[in-house]
């Protein structure tokens, strides 16, 4: 009998683990919007706070495994450097592989309008996953914070799934949904373009491009109130 794949083994891991996925999801999501809700009935009409969630689908879940493969620990060259992903699975080690290990299996995104409700939101959740690790996402470039970020578990939900949930400018959220599917996960005709420097410079200009925006927004919003 020939031997199962390691792709196999993952996509039968995905659906075993799928009702917990969809659990933490719900979970995360649902402790969300209560919480926010004494902030979401102070906004003005302009103004939105938007609770979005979603799961990893299978094959999505396996690639994201594949990229995080390390160079084995007995191949480095010294101790001192650091392990470098080869994003290749190793067929003799089955095993060593799992999607447990992966943060965003399930995964809630706070989008808010304007940005000024970044800090507040923040505050309001950080003391509901206190246990949870921080790990925001920076523009590459002027290593500003896009998007506050924090992952952990949902012990009601799953004792071995990880969620996660981000705090995002719903302007760079929706240009995420674009670049996700264009440049971070392209279709085949379209790889290469995230190495590309040139477009990685026009991504960094369009996040400096929507702050000022929302800065000017606010800033004009401001004086009417005045």
């Amino acid at each position: 009998m020939a031997q199962r794949s390691i792709e196999d083994r993952l996509r039968e891991e995905y659906f075993d683990l799928l009702p917990e996925i969809n659990r933490v999801a719900y979970e995360i999501k649902a402790r969300i919007e209560y919480h926010l809700l004494g902030l979401s009935h102070r906004l003005q009409r302009h103004e939105q706070i938007v609770v979005k969630s979603r799961i990893k689908g299978c094959e999505s879940s396996i690639d994201a495994r594949r990229r995080r493969v390390e160079l084995p620990k007995a191949e480095k060259k010294s101790e001192s450097e650091p392990l470098e992903r080869v994003g290749v699975f190793n067929i003799d080690t089955p095993e060593a592989y799992s999607l447990l290990s992966l943060r965003d299996l399930a995964g809630v995104r706070v989008l808010a309008f304007p940005r000024s409700y970044l800090a507040d939101i923040e505050s309001e959740l950080k003391p509901l996953f206190s246990d949870w690790t921080s790990d925001p996402v920076l523009d590459e470039e002027t290593d500003d914070v896009l998007a506050y970020k924090h992952y952990g578990y949902c012990p009601e939900a799953s004792a071995r799934v990880q969620g996660e949930y981000q705090i995002a400018s719903m302007l760079t959220g929706l240009f995420w949904e674009v670049e996700h599917s264009a440049i971070y996960k392209p279709a085949p005709n379209l790889k290469g373009i995230a190495r590309s420097l040139t477009m990685q410079d026009r991504s960094s200009k369009v996040y400096g491009a929507l702050k000022a925006f929302e800065d000017e927004f606010e800033r004009l919003t401001s004086k009417k109130d005045e």
